[in-house]
C-alpha cells in the first residue's frame, strides 16, 4: 500500500477530529501542522506527533507532503486556499469553501485553472445512515419527494464569538449543511429553483424553497432562523420512506407500516466523528489514484449556488 504523507493546515476542534480517523488508517504520516494560532499548533503537534511550521510554503519546502487537510475559520479560508492551491498536493478543505459563493466561485476556478482535483469535507454525505438511505432508495427508480428542514440561531452564534461577516453569510457557513441533502438524495441535473418565502436579512425568521431534479425528484427546504428545533430530513418514494432525525440516526418506514424501524449505526460512527472515517478512507484513495466517493469542490461550489438561489444571494 502506497504511504501517504499528510499535513494540516489549521489546529482546532476539526483539524483534530481528522487527525484522529486519518491516524487510524494503515499507511498514513502526519508530517506536519501550521496554524494562525501557534499554540493550538504546538498542541496539535504534541499530540499527532508532528513538528510545526511557521507557514504553508516552509511546511512544503520541509515534508513534499501528498496530501494536505484544511481546517480553518471561514474567515481564513480565501488567504488559506489561494496558497495551498499552488503546491502539487490533494486537498480536502473544511467547509464552507468561502464566506459567500463570490469566494467559493474563485477558488474553485483558482483550482481548476491549475488542473486540480480538490475535495471538500461535507462530512454528512459520508455518515453511514446517508450511505444506507441511498442504498435503500436506490432500490426503486421511483421519483423521490425530499425534505429538509433547517434551523440557525443567530444568537447562538454571536455567543459563540462569530464574527459578523460570518452571521451575514451563515447560509453559507451553516445551512450549506443541510442544502447539501438536496442534491445528496435528488437525483439528476437541478432544473428549477423556485423561493417559496423570502429570506429577510434584517429580519431572519423563515425561508423556504422548492427544487425540481430532473429525474422527476422534488425537494422542498425550509430553514426556520432564530426558532427552536431540529435538523431533520426525509425522504419518500413510491415504496418506502426514509427519516434522518437526529441526522445521525435513520429510520425507515415502507409502504403498509405504521411506524418507524431503527437502524444501528455503522461502527465507524460511533468510534470517530460521524462522517470522518469514511471520508478519509476515500480521500486516501484519490490520493492514491484511485476513485473517491467524496464532494470535489466543483460538487461542493454547486451546493453553494443552490444556498445562494434559496436565499437570493447571487
Amino acid at each position: 500500500m502506497l504511504s501517504v504523507k499528510l499535513v494540516f493546515v489549521g489546529a482546532g476542534y476539526m483539524a483534530h477530529e481528522h487527525a484522529k480517523a486519518f491516524v487510524a488508517i494503515e499507511g498514513v504520516e502526519i508530517a506536519g501542522v501550521t496554524g494562525g494560532r501557534p499554540a493550538k499548533a504546538s498542541e496539535f503537534g504534541a499530540a499527532f506527533g508532528c513538528p510545526m511550521f511557521a507557514s504553508i510554503a516552509e511546511m512544503y519546502a520541509a515534508t513534499g507532503a501528498d496530501a494536505v487537510v484544511v481546517a480553518v475559520p471561514e474567515l481564513a479560508c480565501k488567504n488559506v486556499c489561494e496558497q495551498i492551491f499552488t503546491f502539487p498536493w490533494r486537498a480536502l478543505l473544511e467547509k464552507p469553501v468561502g464566506l459567500d459563493l463570490a469566494e467559493a466561485e474563485h477558488l474553485l476556478g483558482l483550482s481548476q485553472s491549475g488542473g486540480r482535483t480538490d475535495y471538500v469535507a461535507l462530512n454528512r454525505r459520508s455518515y453511514g445512515v446517508t450511505r444506507q438511505a441511498r442504498a435503500m432508495l436506490d432500490e426503486t427508480p421511483a421519483p423521490r419527494l425530499i425534505q429538509v428542514h433547517d434551523t440557525q440561531d443567530l444568537v447562538a452564534a454571536r455567543e459563540f464569538g462569530q464574527a459578523e461577516r460570518v452571521i451575514d453569510n451563515y447560509m453559507f457557513a451553516n445551512s450549506v449543511h443541510l442544502v447539501d441533502y438536496l442534491t445528496v438524495f435528488g437525483r439528476g441535473d437541478v432544473v428549477d429553483v423556485r423561493v417559496l418565502l423570502a429570506y429577510d436579512a434584517a429580519e431572519p425568521h423563515s425561508v423556504a424553497g422548492s427544487v425540481l431534479f430532473s429525474s422527476g425528484d422534488r425537494a422542498v427546504y425550509v430553514g426556520g432562523w432564530n426558532l427552536p428545533g431540529p435538523w431533520y430530513v426525509t425522504v419518500a418514494n413510491a415504496d418506502l420512506r426514509i427519516e434522518l432525525r437526529p441526522l445521525e440516526q435513520i429510520g425507515f418506514q415502507r409502504r403498509g407500516e405504521r411506524k418507524l424501524t431503527m437502524l444501528d449505526p455503522v461502527q465507524d460512527d460511533v468510534d470517530f466523528k460521524p462522517g470522518l472515517k469514511y471520508q478519509a478512507d476515500q480521500f486516501l484513495a484519490a490520493v492514491r489514484g484511485g476513485e473517491a466517493d467524496l464532494a470535489t469542490l466543483a460538487d461542493a461550489t454547486a451546493t453553494m449556488r443552490l444556498v445562494a438561489r434559496i436565499y437570493d444571494r447571487s
